[in-house]
């Protein structure tokens, strides 16, 4: 059965943060608010999970996961960041940015593009999601929460309940989000790529 929860954007209960985290660790797959959309979440590495997600999206082997970071620090554990791109994701995070990165050993095999090391990492300007990260003590496996067909993602979380809700351990009702999904930044080589222009500003990575 689905859980729903309603928590505050501004000031969420940690009681219900702590039952969210809870389900995160038992393998569930949640829809849970961000800067920009709505998104897909599991724990780390939860073979079960993700492939579920995967079925959920419609995504094949070829999709980049993102991994949602509490912080800078927490992103050079999972993604290798010379100084230049140091400074590149100092000045736009948290923000509504994902950044593909080439992975260290750090990050589970069945998250990588089959053909190349690399992997999304974003860190996030919401505090449900900051809150639930600090309470996980470590990235959330994730995806934007697009549907099949469409190219915009969800941003109602009753919505996401109507079409979803049958298959998703927990909705994390936290409000409207932006409807524009995340700027993608390719920053494995330089210059900067922009593989999506989103809510974040591009004009920063451009020449």
């Amino acid at each position: 059965m689905t859980q729903y929860f309603e928590i505050h954007p501004d000031n969420p209960q940690k009681r219900l943060i702590d039952q969210a985290t809870a389900i995160i660790r038992q393998g569930g797959v949640v829809a849970y608010p961000t800067d920009s959309g709505y998104a897909l979440g599991c724990h780390l590495g939860d073979k079960k999970a993700i492939e579920k997600i995967k079925w959920l999206r419609s995504l094949d082997d070829k999709h980049n996961f993102t991994l949602v970071c509490s912080d800078l620090s927490e992103i050079g554990k999972y993604a290798k960041v010379d100084n230049i791109v140091f400074r590149l994701l100092k000045t736009h995070t948290p923000g509504p940015y994902t950044f593909i990165l080439v992975a260290t050993t750090e990050v589970p095999r069945l998250l990588l593009h089959p053909k190349r090391r690399s992997i999304g990492v974003r860190v996030p300007d919401h505090r449900i999601t900051h809150d639930l990260l600090a309470a996980l003590g470590e990235p959330l496996m994730s995806v934007t929460l697009i549907p099949e067909g469409e190219t915009l993602p969800m941003t109602d979380p009753e919505a996401i309940r109507d079409r979803f809700g049958a298959h998703l351990d927990l909705i994390i009702d936290g409000g409207a989000c932006h409807l524009e999904p995340t700027s993608v930044i390719d920053l494995r080589d330089l210059p900067p790529v922009i593989l999506r222009e989103g809510r974040g500003d591009i004009s920063p990575f451009q020449g």
